[in-house]
């Protein structure tokens, strides 16, 4: 009994020992030795010869085409199907039709190498191989594989031919280019592992092709035969070295291309996959391959005219492939081999070996218990989520800088930029231009000539050129054409700007550019896909990082492995709410908070960002800006803010003030305006004031005393037109008297203390307008913009916003029937800030919600945006804090902050470490520093009438920011 142990025990341990050197043993070995032999012993001859077999069908093709498949099936017991063009859905009742009506369950086989979307419509689109091979972090790849996988499985495909591990050293290549990891041997070595093992662990075997190596030719093997003329040593030292690495890790199975390679085989012009010193000598015995062999497909030019009738389908299986992949006759090439077996040519060993094979990873992929596929929410399976974030973070990953002159990349200092866009190429570009124009103005400039051309950029010092191609498929066109090569030159010669070139296409398009003295910025995005060019308009402004690496060489300055790293500006980016820990059902519900203010009539129109972790992750506008208006509300629609001023004007530059010993929280009324030196308020300090604690007046209606006895604008105080000393514009064909300016600071003097320790109050703020003003000689709208929204490229923000953009891109705000007298629209809801001609420290301000989005992004970095410091971090610190928590005064200086009881300007659910503030047209802001979270939502709530208090009744600005809270992911 001792003994028979012991031999059990060497004999499991010898077994497991080969197991581990055959990809094909699944976990269950004993079971499946089990399975394998009582199917092959069940089988007739007729039956095994047909599991060689694995032949075309496309979900696309007509019944006749289909029905002749399902023959083969009943008639010839074929082994597999091979899925071509096509949809899911047809494909998956396709497989279970074809699955019924076969003996012995089918292996079904795809050409899926980006995934599915390379053969089927309604399915995703990864990236291509070239576009991996440039990423450096190779637990990414191996999440596209196993994605890929998934899709696969999910589909009943139980074999992808994937990855490609051709080593693309000629750039001429028709048939690879793209589909190769690249053109060193190491890193698609090491590519070709993360994607094959991703893929398996989803439970699809893979297949390494084109042995012995496809990549160094410039024939298309569907067309022709293509020589491959290098020494055994070459091919030994390259071309076959990441399948060595493959094999050893694991691979599945091996493809073989017909090639001819006349150093590996003797017989002149006979293809690789037809050879049995390649197949069984170098593959099997040398490289030590024991998985499944395929042939490339039998219909190509490459190998179809090596001999008729079933002659290539016998000569391939006697050279030692294990399935014959898209016979040309099933029938003629099955008696052929049946035919060799009677006569001896064909052993029951070799037929045995194949068949076992087969039969093995049937099993290893559970067809031996096979279900059918579930037809029920496949297109939604094939096209969650974790698509868009894996794919998000390859490309990411991914685009690549090889030149950077200048430290240009990421761009800073915009407030010295004047950018230019020129597109190059024929496919889609703007989303690239889209994006860009998320962080700067950059104007898209044409000429029909480059005469025209070159004058027009004149005007400008940043020039960036995008080359566009199709990203249908790998194999499109990718090149510059000879105009746009003469361009490229003639502008990078014009020396006027800085210029960058990005190119949306393979990157072997930079081999035709014959300079790169004058381009001083070069970005290689691998494909023209949305997101490719929305994360390339990201990485030039410096909101992501530039990671990736040159997998080709393309130039003599750019070879292989190029690279040049591209630090973050801390600038915002932009994803999807699951990258940050953010759940997309979970922000489903602010579209359902929206509908319902819509649909109650809270407002007619409204914008809303969320942020988190740096990245914009929810960026919508909502309704028209008038209830009556045609046009819908886009992102790029700016709104009045109101008192959102106090924080994102006033207290920026009074922050920086402090900072440089201007001003001191300490400081009181009359050290700032001497004339308040015997006002009740001159005692009244910098601190209590910004934090409503000073017991100053909530607001002064300086307006109605310059209304006539009719309550209409006096003649005394306003003309219809600009005129000596009327020159303070209010509104269309409205101008105060310019005497009217002192009048306001002179009434704020005669004001008396309010009894009320604790009293909302726009006062201070006029108050701080005027020492700014005075301490800098400046306004205060010129100073913000110079100080913050220029360099920060917060390009929809301004007082007096008609100044610089078009009208109708601006939100009214109101039907005015007590001051003004007509719809105000461009100018300041506010009457006070009116009458300083549009720019108060409490109101004035107009912009969208992306760019309040930055500045309040800014303030959580701790006053660092873009590669700038605006503020000292300890400075926002000290102005985010309650000083009067104690009193009940939950205020910080300037920012409004989390209620200390129930009811208050949050939701309760933030920190205590948050801040922000509301505007009286229907605005809000909020940053959380301890969840990292921005929100900002604007609406025109005030039109046509501010009498509308529904939208504060409802407390929808704060549901709102529940919802964003109970999105948060665990």
């Amino acid at each position: 009994m001792r003994s028979y142990s012991i031999f059990l025990f060497l004999f499991f341990t010898v077994f497991c020992a080969n197991a581990q050197l055959n990809p094909l043993v699944a976990k269950d070995s004993v079971g499946q030795q089990k399975w394998v032999d009582s199917k092959y012993e069940a089988m007739s001859l007729d039956e095994k010869f047909g599991q060689l077999f694995m032949v075309s069908v496309a979900s696309s093709q007509d019944k006749a085409s289909i029905a002749k498949v399902k023959s083969l099936i009943k008639e010839h017991h074929i082994g597999g199907v091979i899925f071509s063009t096509g949809g899911p859905v047809r494909q998956a009742k396709l497989t279970n039709s074809f699955q019924a009506a076969s003996k012995i369950p089918l292996m079904v086989g795809m050409d899926a190498e980006w995934g599915l979307a390379m053969r089927l419509d309604s399915t995703y689109a990864f990236p291509w191989n070239m576009t991996l091979g440039a990423i450096k972090d190779n637990s990414i790849v191996a999440k596209v594989g196993r994605q890929i996988g998934m899709h696969a499985k999910r589909l009943g495909v139980h074999i992808n031919f994937a990855p490609d591990i051709d080593i693309n050293t000629n750039p001429l290549n028709p048939i690879i280019g793209n589909r190769s990891f690249g053109e060193d041997r190491d890193n698609v070595a090491r590519k070709g592992i993360a994607f094959m093992q991703g893929m398996e662990s989803a439970g699809v075997l893979s297949s390494g092709k084109h042995f012995p190596g496809h990549g160094d030719t410039a024939t298309d093997s569907h067309k022709a035969l293509p020589l491959i003329p290098f020494s055994k040593e070459r091919l030994d030292s390259l071309e076959l070295y990441p399948y060595k690495k493959l094999i050893k890790a694991g691979l599945s199975s091996v493809m073989v291309a017909h090639l001819n390679v006349p150093s590996l085989e003797i017989k002149e012009d006979l293809p690789s996959s037809l050879s049995e010193q390649i197949i069984s000598g170098i593959l099997k015995e040398q490289l030590g391959f024991n998985g499944l062999v395929f042939t490339d497909a039998l219909n190509m030019k490459g190998v179809s005219t090596q001999g008729k009738d079933g002659d290539v389908e016998l000569a391939a299986f006697l050279a030692g492939n294990d399935i014959l992949l898209m016979p040309t006759e099933v029938a003629k090439a099955k008696k052929k081999l049946l035919e060799a077996y009677d006569t001896g040519r064909i052993t029951e060993e070799r037929l045995s070996s194949s068949v076992k094979k087969i039969l093995m990873a049937k099993y290893k992929v559970g067809l031996n218990s096979y279900k059918p596929i579930a037809i029920d929410h496949l297109y939604e399976d094939l096209n969650d989520l974790e698509n868009d974030l894996i794919y998000e973070e390859a490309i990411e990953n991914a685009i690549t800088v090889v030149k950077n002159n200048f430290y240009l990349l990421g761009i800073k200092k915009l407030e010295n930029k004047k950018i230019a866009y020129v597109k190059f190429g024929d496919a889609d570009s703007q989303p690239f231009i889209d994006e860009l124009n998320k962080y700067a103005k950059v104007t898209q400039v044409n000429g029909k000539d480059i005469t025209t051309l070159k004058e027009k950029l004149k005007e400008f010092n940043l020039v960036i050129i995008g080359l566009h191609k199709s990203n249908e498929s790998p194999w499109k066109s990718y090149k510059f054409s000879k105009k746009e090569l003469d361009w490229l030159q003639e502008i990078a010669n014009q020396r006027t700007s800085n210029l960058v070139l990005a190119v949306f296409a393979k990157p072997y398009a930079l081999m035709d550019v014959s300079s790169f003295n004058s381009i001083d910025g070069v970005v290689v995005a691998y494909q023209n896909s949305v997101l490719a060019q929305q994360k390339t308009a990201q990485l030039i402004f410096g909101a992501i990082e530039g990671k990736g690496v040159l997998p080709v060489s393309v130039h003599d300055r750019f070879p292989v492995n190029t690279t040049v790293k591209v630090s973050s500006l801390k600038r915002l980016g932009y994803s999807i709410p699951e990258r940050v820990g953010l759940s997309s059902k979970g922000l489903a519900e602010v579209d359902k908070l929206m509908k319902n203010g819509l649909d109650s009539l809270m407002f007619p129109g409204a914008q809303v960002v969320i942020a988190r972790k740096g990245k914009v992750v929810y960026n919508k506008g909502f309704g028209k800006p008038t209830y009556t208006s045609d046009k819908k509300i886009t992102t790029d629609y700016i709104y009045d803010l109101a008192s959102l001023t106090k924080i994102l004007a006033t207290l920026p530059v009074l922050m920086k003030m402090e900072e440089s010993g201007k001003i001191a929280l300490n400081d009181t009324f009359q050290d700032l305006i001497p004339e308040y030196s015997e006002s009740a308020l001159k005692n009244v300090t910098v601190l209590k004031a910004l934090s409503h604690y000073g017991r100053l007046p909530a607001w002064i209606a300086f307006y109605v005393s310059t209304l006539d006895e009719k309550r209409k604008p006096s003649s005394e105080f306003y003309r219809h037109k600009p005129t000596e000393g009327f020159s303070i514009k209010v509104t269309d064909n409205l101008y105060l008297t310019d005497a009217y300016k002192d009048s306001i600071y002179n009434r704020i003097g005669r004001q008396d203390l309010k009894s009320n320790r604790y009293r909302y109050s726009d006062v201070a703020y006029y108050v701080m307008k005027k020492y700014i003003e005075d301490t800098y000689k400046t306004p205060l709208d010129k100073l913000a913009d110079d100080f913050l929204y220029k360099p920060l490229g917060a390009i929809h923000t301004s007082y007096n916003p008609l100044e610089k953009f078009p009208k109708n891109k601006i939100v009214p705000t109101e039907e005015d029937k007590y001051y003004r007298y007509q719809t105000v629209q461009g100018y300041v809801h506010d009457m006070g800030a009116a009458m300083q001609g549009g720019v108060g420290g409490h109101a004035g301000l107009f912009s969208n919600a992306n760019d309040v989005a930055k500045i309040m992004q800014m303030y959580l970095q701790g006053g660092e945006y873009g590669g700038t410091r605006f503020l000292d971090s300890r400075t926002i610190k000290k102005f985010n804090t309650c000083y009067f928590c104690d009193k009940n005064v939950r205020r910080g200086v300037g920012f409004d902050k989390p209620q200390l009881k129930e009811s208050g300007p949050t939701c309760g659910c933030v920190s205590r470490k948050s801040f922000g503030h509301s505007g009286f047209t229907g605005t809000y802001t909020w940053a959380d520093p301890e969840e990292e979270i921005v929100y900002v939502f604007l609406s025109n709530r005030t039109y046509p009438t501010s009498s509308n208090t529904l939208l504060v009744k409802s407390a929808l600005r704060t549901r709102i920011q529940q919802a964003i809270y109970d999105a948060i992911i665990n």
